[in-house]
């Protein structure tokens, strides 16, 4: 089964990243005229891993620019909206109440001189209020379970940036429709091997044949399967500054009976933090966790108990995570992409977007067998760079804890030491607001300065800003900010009205 056509791509392994890249290569190279053969060999053994069930805001973009209908795409992975990110029990409880706060994708810019950021420190206002819910218009949807569609939104568009909840098998699965569709040829085979001649690859054996190709791609998962072979000592690992390295995920029914929450939530445990993401038809749940410190009998025990004894449980499976990324991307024609490349534990949800940076990124450095090595160090420096930015992100919301009720959690402030841009920016953000500036010329992708504010003060580390401000005009200011977020609520419609009318 030898294909001896000159450029063509051949991507082993489905999957949301092995999909996602050839929806991607082929809508990109092969609309106009065909340029690139694109084929996925997928194994029908193997399955998808699928940690995590949610994404960021960007996503969105990239189904936009692939030509997806919003609505058949929700329809067909029982997919909802997602406005951001509540934390829960990051801190120590205060009052007796439970610490928490609100990661949306967006804030507002309100006012003409002082920032909103500045003004809500100057003014005191965190005494009586969380600043997600001072500066967000999402926290006053979420707080009624509102997504950000009004009567006259378009696809993809809302009042406010918006992601997904989504399941990642039936993900997979429409995208591979989608694909095939737009002419992507689909191999249903596992590969054994590849035959390689230095650092290129001539061909991946299968239990179906040999196939040969110009370029390929390796979306094999941790397993890594082409890339390892190309190339041995090619790992950076992370475990240093996130050593949550295992995840317990259980799906159960829907825990009430309002429908889907237009939130995640990512409460925090003795030994990691458990996520809660609602599709329409269930939840997804899972416990991620340092394996170090707790066994999988431990962990599947804790998180039953913190679901309750009425979980409902559909299913149990638990996952190792090899946290870190490739310090060389490209090798010779294979690049890695998704899970096989790196990988980030999903506090955040940025799996999806990772795989579609690596796309985006694949398809401006042209993927051809005979490329400058420039070309692969490029890549290979701008990846890296993507999941170092990433992992700083991530330690922002463990250094700040002051609980101390575990050694996980004492240890955590610490990690902070492997990160040392941001060890430094600390120091500074007590006495100055996180801004634009301070991140500008990163490798910042989708976190920028804003995101920052909202890790920052939820977790309570404010600047020690003196200058005083007109209490007259900081309460107009807020008070605008407070009728931007009632009008929004207004507009817009409750997820499970939104989500009920995607079938008519």
């Amino acid at each position: 089964m030898n294909n001896n056509d000159s450029r063509t791509i051949t991507i082993v392994g489905g999957g949301s990243s092995g999909w996602m890249t050839a929806l991607y290569l082929n809508t990109l190279f092969n609309k106009e005229q065909l340029n690139y053969q694109i084929r996925v060999i997928e194994s029908p053994d193997i399955g998808i891993i699928g940690v995590g069930e949610a994404t960021v805001h960007s996503v969105r973009f990239f189904f936009a620019a692939m030509g997806l209908d919003e609505n058949e795409l929700l329809r067909e992975t029982n997919g909802s909206l997602k406005l951001g990110i509540l934390f829960r029990n990051w801190m120590k409880p205060v009052d007796g109440k439970t610490h928490e706060y609100f990661h949306p994708f967006e804030q507002q810019r309100l006012g003409r001189g002082m920032d909103i950021s500045s003004m809500w420190h100057m003014s005191g206002r965190g005494t009586r209020e969380r600043y997600d819910e001072a500066v967000s218009l999402s926290s006053e949807l979420v707080a009624h379970r509102h997504v950000p569609k009004t009567a006259n939104s378009q696809a993809y568009q809302g009042v406010v940036p918006y992601g997904y909840h989504i399941d990642a098998t039936l993900l997979a699965r429409f995208l591979r429709r989608k694909a095939v569709a737009e002419g992507v040829e689909h191999i249903e085979a596992t590969v054994t091997s590849a035959t390689t001649e230095g650092e290129m690859i001539q061909s991946v054996e299968t239990d179906k044949g040999s196939f040969t190709a110009d370029f390929f791609i390796d979306c094999t998962g941790f397993r890594g399967l082409l890339i390892d072979q190309l190339k041995q000592d090619n790992w950076e690992s992370f475990a240093d500054a996130l050593p949550c390295n295992k995840a317990v995920a259980i799906q159960r029914e829907l825990p009430d009976d309002l429908g889907a929450k237009p939130y995640t939530t990512a409460t925090a445990l003795s030994n990691g933090w458990a996520w809660q993401i609602d599709l329409q038809n269930r939840q997804g749940t899972g416990y991620v966790y340092d394996g170090n410190r707790l066994s999988k009998e431990e962990a599947e025990q804790e998180l039953r108990d913190f679901l309750g004894p009425d979980a409902a449980v559909l299913k149990c499976a638990h996952l190792n995570m090899k946290v870190g990324c490739r310090k060389e991307f490209w090798v010779g024609n294979c690049v890695a992409i998704g899970l096989s490349a790196g990988f980030i534990e999903p506090l955040e949800s940025t799996g999806l977007h990772l795989i579609n940076l690596g796309a985006g990124l694949l398809a401006t450095h042209q993927p051809n067998r005979e490329v400058d090595q420039s070309i692969r160090d490029s890549y290979s420096r701008l990846m890296r760079g993507f999941y170092q930015d990433l992992k700083q992100f991530i330690v922002l919301h463990y250094c700040l804890t002051d609980r101390d009720d575990t050694d996980f959690w004492r240890a955590a402030p610490a990690t902070v030491e492997h990160t040392p841009w941001l060890q430094s920016q600390l120091q500074i953000w007590k006495h100055k607001i996180c801004e634009f500036h301070d991140l500008a010329g990163s490798f910042s992708t989708t976190f920028n300065d804003e995101n920052y504010r909202y890790i920052l003060y939820g977790m309570h580390h404010n600047p020690a800003l003196t200058q005083s401000v007109d209490a007259a005009a900081s309460e107009q200011l807020f008070a605008q900010a407070n009728a931007n977020a009632e009008r929004a609520r207004q507009l817009t419609s409750a997820q499970g009205d939104y989500l009920s009318q995607l079938n008519l």
